[in-house]
Order: C-alpha cells, then structure tokens, then sequence
C-alpha cells in the first residue's frame, strides 16, 4: 500500500488508535466553513480546554497548554490546526441526545417496579452477557443487590439506557445522578428501523416520542418490541458532579449542552474539535468537541449532539435527524505529516 492511501490509513491510526474502515480525507480551508467567522470560538475552546489534558500525543499536548493560556480563540484554531473532512461513503447523520429527568424510587414499591442496574459481579469486559430479553423476563438479576433504584416505567429505562445517563428524582424531593457502567456486549439494534421494517410507521415518521407513545399503547407488542435491542447498558451512581455541570461523556468529564457530540472513536479521536453543518429544520453551523461515544454512532460522518438536561431538551433531541456534514480540526503538523499527497 502507497501513496495517499497509504498516509490516509496511517492518520487514522494515529487520530483514533484502530480504523474500522479505510476512509477517504480531503484538506478544507477554514473559508470553506459555513459561517465560521460567526461562531462563538471561546465557548468551543472553553470546552475544548475540559478535555484536552485527557488526550494522548506531544501535538495534543503542547496544544492543550497553549490552550489553557487563554488565546485569541479563533486564531488558536486557525494557527494551529488543518480542518480535514473524512468520508467513509455513508452519508452524514446528525442525531440529538440528552439527560433525563425521571421520577423513580430509592426502594421497589407501588409503581416503582423497573430497576436501573449496575454492573452485575459475574460481568467480563468485552463478552457476551445476558441479553435485553433474558434480564427482563426472567428477573436473571433480581434479589443480587445491583439495583440502585426503581423506575415507574419501563419505557424510561429503556431510554434512559439509550440516553447512557441521567437524574433520577425520589419523591422526597432527593435526585441522584447515574452514568454510563458498562454494556452486556450484544449488539445494539433501533427500534425504530423495527417499526418501520414492520410497516407500522415510515421512516420519516420515527422519533423517540413516536416510540414512547407506541410502546405505551401496545404494551405486549411494545415490550417485544424493546427486546429486539439486545444490548443492556448498566450504571453506576455518580454524586461528585455538580448540578451545574452535564453528565459525564466517555472521557469521564461533563460534556456540555450544545457544543459536545458523541462519535465514532473509529474515525474520530476524543477530545478532537470538529466543525458542524447541520441541515434540517433548525441548521446548526458550530465548532464542538468530541467528548462522547455511543453504540448507534458508527461512521464517519455520524454524530450525535448533546441538547442538556430535562424534558424540553429531549423533545429537542428528538427532533433531530438531519443531514449535513462534519469537518474535523486536526493539529496542523499532524495532518501535514501524514498526508502530503493531498496537499497543493
């Protein structure tokens, strides 16, 4: 292998440690960013700053204490890094999260019925666990002490699991913090492709509400239809962040409303800026930061953006299926280095 092949699959390596894919990357100018200029680059290097400390390499490093100096912030990112679009012949999809708010309680009782779970002992990192199906029919886990509080529906803790974080409110007026502990190693599956592979609903029909309201009003074919995902995320009660702050993304720090996404870690390393061109009803032109991860964002040009806390930021979210694109910042001299075929 030679040539700028050869130097494409090199900097994916070096960007994101394995590639799933060889793809395909073309050098972009900072002119080339739809309305750049108008963007608030403080609050994105604010954000970068958070997590930069975490990232492995001496180009990240040196970058990230310039960083903390507090520099120009546009002419930090435009000094000292090369947007760079990478492509892996799928189409660009931009999706939304968010962290609930859901009612629970700290004990089983009355409506609280459905358990949020940690890590069950017998867990191995990286194998095959119970699926879905198999923890909620048989109650496989009930009466081991995994439970760290009871939730009234089951939809919730679906979502909640799809969301991987969330606050959990007692009815003593109490709210405790739960984050991402691990995942059953099955294969992740959208309900929402089920239902329209069932011909229940199109596809531009689908959203979390429309699968909310499905399940709730089909609660027998709604419960099969949850099975359908076999992946099972369990938590771990975080208390040590503060309400102020977003829940921890998978560089274990708080992410941020509406300037961290979660990617690929394939294709993109965390902690990498990158520029977004969201099309769709609301557009969204803003540089953010790779802070998260998550079992549905495979590819390339796949993200999905953090919208915040609460029910207002879910119906947000939920709204969210767009195209566009995505144009990450790579440090200059990286990006330099390893493609000079695709330089002029």
């Amino acid at each position: 292998m030679t040539g700028a092949r050869a130097g494409a699959v090199a900097l994916s390596l070096l960007i994101a440690g394995a590639a799933v894919a060889e793809p395909t990357y073309k050098l972009m100018r900072f002119s080339d960013l739809r309305d750049w200029e108008n963007d608030d680059h403080q609050a994105a290097l604010d954000v970068f700053v958070e997590t930069c400390g975490d990232m492995d390499g001496p180009e990240w490093e040196s970058l990230c204490a310039f960083a903390k100096s507090a520099p120009d912030a546009r002419a930090f990112f435009e000094t000292f890094f090369q947007p760079v679009r990478i492509e892996d012949g799928e189409s660009m999809l931009f999706t939304g999260y968010f962290e609930p708010e859901l009612r629970g309680a700290p004990e089983q009782g009355g409506l609280y019925q459905h358990p949020i779970y940690r890590l069950p002992e017998d867990y191995v990192q990286g194998e095959p666990y119970l699926t879905r199906q198999e923890i909620e029919e048989t109650a496989a886990l009930n009466g081991k002490g995994l439970e760290i509080a009871w939730l009234a529906d089951p939809v919730d803790l679906f979502f909640l699991q799809v969301q991987g974080s969330g606050r959990i409110r007692f009815p003593d007026g109490d709210v405790i913090r739960v984050g991402y502990g691990g995942k059953n190693g099955q294969d992740y599956s959208s309900v929402g492709r089920e239902l329209v592979n069932r011909g229940i609903y199109t596809e531009h029909e689908v959203s979390a509400q429309v699968i909310r309201n499905w399940v709730r009003d089909n609660p027998d074919e709604g419960k099969s239809l949850l099975w359908v995902n076999k992946s099972y995320v369990f938590f771990r009660e975080i208390n040590d962040v503060p309400a102020d702050k977003g829940p921890l993304g998978a560089m274990n720090r708080s992410i941020t409303t509406g300037r961290s996404i979660a990617v690929d870690p394939a294709f993109t390393k965390l902690g990498t800026p990158i520029w977004i061109e969201k099309e769709g009803a609301t557009p969204m032109h803003r540089l953010m930061v790779a802070q998260d991860t998550g079992s549905a964002i495979k590819g390339a040009q796949r993200a999905d953006i953090f919208f915040g806390t609460g029910e207002a930021a879910g119906r947000e979210a939920g709204r969210v299926k767009d195209g566009g694109c995505m144009i990450t910042l790579l440090p200059i001299q990286l990006a330099y280095a390893t493609l000079p075929e695709l330089i002029e």
